[in-house]
């Protein structure tokens, strides 16, 4: 009997020793993704306000940058057709990929199946065709869907799938193909990240046109222009359609604002992709023109008066260029215990002119940062930026008919999570959105007569999760999101009486050759990988916070002291003091020598090419935001800059930062970079030119620093004699 006990104890504490590292994992990879999803608000926002503050020389100049940065327009019936003219893309002989008619048949969306699982790809001429067919229907339907289970055996709805074909694939094996018994509702998020995202969008949009009334799609916070721009979708696209990815992409944009915003079930199951705020109004969501909100990333025409005050209030500064993590996005309140930070109270009404001097300082403090990382000369400070504009106007702002009541009820949906935690507040952790608590939940439901919610939007370890007393379900559909063992899948069925029953898999059939044990090791070592470039990409960072502690100039620091100043500086969140084992490996009597544990950071890092520590540092930290900025200039989506685009942009930020630049030397900037002389500046080339500004700018630092030192020691010298 004892032995049995002690093999019971001994079992029950390994479980629990790795159900702990599971979820340090989990943060780890939680965490980091959350910090991306800042990043891109960040660096929408500063773009934005750059247009914004942009006096151009030209109409064509502001529609050129307005365009490029946000992307508003709506395109009309004309230019709709001129995209939407698959005839004139001709299918070569030698073609061996399906083919499409129309109208659609079962056989058509079933071939389509088959043929990207052989890996073969669906010609351009076809895409267009069945984007074109899925706008024309996807226009004719409300913004809430209202299915019922009276006319099908049971609806599956599926969570997010993020570009992994191989999950679509697996649900369609494991509970069938779309039919006229067996419904499916799809709910938001499947582009992005995996490298299959055009593919799953022609089988879904494939099978909404063979069954309208028993396929259904919602819209995610992914499908979004902006969002794909760093996710990979844009640049998947482009890659795989290199002549027509331009006008597929024109005809997405177009597509993903007309899809349906939710789904109801029998009146009594509320299918969103992130969840609900306390401000969630479904009548107002069912009225709303959908179409005009192409995305939830910022709304660009909110009134500059709630902005300011918003901004005057933030505690978090404006980094606008580099990857750091910070606990709130710009340009909202800091969120107050028990509110939401999106609210103004109505009793404070701060000083005008206060409010435009302090935002001035604050964006100009943040331009001199962004100046000195590109190696700009030094310019004069602008003397005066536009104030606010007079107190008439400031209501009159509106996005093409959509106010931001509007905007900011489709951004909470598409970007909310649940809390346990009662009441509802910004979600910090994302910049956009809400959290809203079990109590918000329950006012949603009464108020609508509702049974409970279906949302995605979460990776959950198991696929699924119930939370707010089961009223609040979750699903996750991309199996294996953050690593090969990572997480399951998972895909809920509802029958007439409504009880869910989940279903879970993997798609990736390794992982049912792994322990537990092994699952969990090979996911941990991902994380830790992940989590040592975020390290390696802060090592500047890093080594002025180990200084701080270091107050006797030892090197030596404690390691209640190494986990505090790695949280002040990459603001994740993370349990430091548990992952320290992992991350620090030699000590000595309880004490890190930190330069060694940097170097040894470095060592990991470093890359077959011969490039300085401090200029890998550089790329590590800023290759997200490089190359989203490159996209975003790159507004053709060519994969090129154009001298034209490159001298636009130019212009956008030499006039902002007051620096006297002329056309001419702008081009010889231009060619410099264009290393090839092709006459355009490809991803290589823009990322290159970076690294080198960035050593000849710490080259010109070190120069200034020797030529001090020298001077003290002379200084030192002529006092000796």
């Amino acid at each position: 009997f004892k032995a049995a006990v002690l093999i019971q104890r001994w079992y029950r504490r390994y479980i629990a020793r790795l159900e702990m590292r599971r979820r340090c994992t989990w943060s780890i990879f939680q965490s980091i993704e959350y910090a991306g999803q800042q990043d891109q608000v960040k660096l929408h926002d500063f773009f934005s306000y750059l247009v914004d503050h942009f006096t151009p020389s030209s109409h064509n100049e502001r529609d050129f940058l307005s365009c490029m940065f946000t992307e508003k327009r709506l395109l009309k019936d004309p230019e709709m057709e001129k995209y939407c003219d698959y005839e004139s893309i001709e299918v070569p002989d030698y073609y061996t990929g399906p083919h499409v008619s129309f109208p659609l048949l079962p056989d058509h969306a079933t071939a389509l199946v088959e043929a990207f699982k052989q890996k073969k790809q669906l010609h351009a001429r076809y895409v267009v065709n069945i984007l074109h067919e899925a706008r024309n229907h996807l226009i004719q339907l409300p913004n809430i869907n209202r299915i019922s289970t009276c006319y099908s055996e049971e609806i599956t709805v599926c969570g997010d799938l993020h570009g992994q074909l191989d999950d679509l694939i697996f649900i369609f094996y494991k509970n069938g193909l779309p039919s006229p018994e067996r419904s499916y509702v799809f709910n938001g998020d499947f582009v992005d990240r995996g490298k299959g995202s055009i593919e799953i969008l022609m089988i879904l949009f494939a099978f909404m046109l063979v069954y309208p009334k028993e396929f259904h799609l919602n819209r995610g916070n992914h499908e979004d222009h902006i969002v794909n721009l760093r996710y990979g979708f844009t640049k998947e696209v482009m890659h795989k359609y290199k002549v027509h990815g331009k006008k597929i992409l024109k005809m997405l944009q177009e597509v993903f604002c007309w899809l349906p915003l939710a789904t109801l079930i029998d009146g009594k199951v509320l299918i969103i992709h992130g969840g609900i705020s306390d401000k969630t109004n479904l009548e107002l969501l069912e009225k709303l023109e959908r179409h005009k909100i192409i995305s939830t990333m910022k709304y660009t025409k909110k009134p500059e008066k709630e902005k300011l005050v918003e901004e005057s209030r933030s505690s978090s500064p404006w980094f606008p260029l580099k990857s750091r993590s910070v606990p709130s996005s710009p340009l909202r309140l800091s969120p107050q215990k028990g509110s939401r930070s999106a609210s103004i109270p109505c009793s404070f009404i701060p000083n005008r002119k206060e409010i435009s001097k302090r935002v001035r300082k604050s964006v100009q403090l943040e331009l001199e940062k962004c100046r000195q990382q590109v190696g700009v000369s030094e310019f004069k400070v602008q003397e005066e930026l536009p104030l606010l504009p007079p107190e008439s106007e400031l209501d009159s702002c509106d996005l093409e008919g959509v106010n931001y009541e509007e905007w900011k009820q489709v951004a909470d949906i598409l970007w909310s999570d649940p809390m346990p935690q009662e009441g509802c507040k910004a979600n910090t952790a994302r910049g956009e959105g809400c959290y809203f608590g079990p109590n918000v939940t329950e006012q949603m439901l009464q108020r609508h007569n509702l049974q409970f919610l279906i949302r995605s939007h979460e990776c959950k370890p198991e696929g699924y999760e119930f939370c707010h007393n089961r009223k609040v379900l979750t699903i996750f559909s991309a199996s294996n999101y953050y690593e090969v063992g990572s997480n399951r899948g998972a895909y809920v069925k509802l029958g007439r009486d409504l009880i869910p029953h989940i279903v879970q898999y993997q798609a990736n059939r390794a992982t049912h050759t792994l322990t537990m044990r092994q699952r969990i090791s090979r996911v941990e070592e991902s994380a830790l990988r992940a989590l040592r470039e975020k390290l390696f990409a802060h090592s500047s960072s890093l080594l002025g916070a180990f200084k701080s502690y270091d107050l006797d100039g030892t090197n030596f620091i404690t390691l209640s002291d190494w986990s505090a100043a790695v949280e002040s500086v990459l603001h994740l969140g993370l349990p430091w003091r548990v992952l320290r084992p992992q991350l620090v490996t030699h000590t000595t009597n309880n004490m890190l020598e930190y330069k060694s544990w940097l170097n040894d950071l470095a060592k990991e890092q470093l890359s077959h090419e011969n490039i300085q520590s401090s200029l890998l540092e550089v790329l590590y930290r800023n290759r997200s935001n490089l190359e989203t900025i490159f996209r975003i200039i790159d507004s053709d989506h060519s994969g090129l800059i154009s001298f034209d685009e490159f001298r636009q942009i130019w212009k956008l930020f030499s006039s902002h930062m007051n620096i006297d630049i002329s056309d001419e030397s702008i081009c010889d900037l231009a060619r410099s970079i264009d290393f090839n002389k092709d006459g355009n500046i490809d991803i290589n080339e823009f990322l290159e030119a970076f690294r080198l500004v960035e050593q000849s700018y710490l080259e010109d630092k070190d120069s200034e620093l020797k030529t001090s030192e020298t001077s003290d020691s002379s200084c030192s010298s002529q006092g000796i004699h």
